[in-house]
């Protein structure tokens, strides 16, 4: 059963509306959060690369990678939990896990149930909420992992068309 239905929520999948790359975030996060999403990564069998810049390394425990200087370039994994599918990671802070999708890939019930299997995962390893922002308007969750709900819900009503 699919948490939401493609039809009520494919304005928030528009990128000419929501911007292409919205903002997806663990609020409230540290680092022992980081390192259970590294090992949800890896049980899941999810196809991943972990980079520093250019050079793509094994993916190094999270208090290694929290501990880099602070001009170090920031590090990504790029995690992909289906093969049409791609989250980037950026690990900015510990406090806040946030990641990148590409709503262009995110099109229809069957990309819909990926990505929300997606963020129930990561949400419920971490037990926290995972929201998505419209790309460039952070704080303003549109749908997210609602833990007492157990699923992904609406956090925004679309416009009357």
């Amino acid at each position: 059963m699919s948490d939401l239905l493609w039809a009520d929520v494919a304005y928030f999948f528009d990128p000419d509306l929501m911007g292409a790359l919205p903002d997806v975030r663990v609020p409230d996060a540290s680092v022992e959060d980081w390192q259970a999403l590294l090992g949800l990564v890896a049980e899941r069998g999810w196809k991943y690369q972990y980079s520093e810049g250019e050079i793509v390394l094994p993916v190094p425990p999270a208090q290694t990678v929290f501990s880099r200087p602070a001009d170090a370039e920031c590090p990504e994994l790029r995690v992909w939990p289906s093969t049409d599918v791609l989250a980037i990671f950026r690990f900015h802070a510990a406090e806040e896990i946030d990641f990148d999708v590409d709503l262009r890939e995110l099109q229809g019930q069957e990309r819909l149930d990926v990505f929300c299997r997606f963020l129930r995962d990561i949400g419920r390893r971490l037990d926290k909420p995972v929201l998505m922002d419209p790309e460039g308007d952070y704080g303003h969750p549109v749908l997210g992992f609602d833990v007492e709900a157990d699923r992904v819900v609406l956090l925004a009503e679309p416009p009357v068309m």
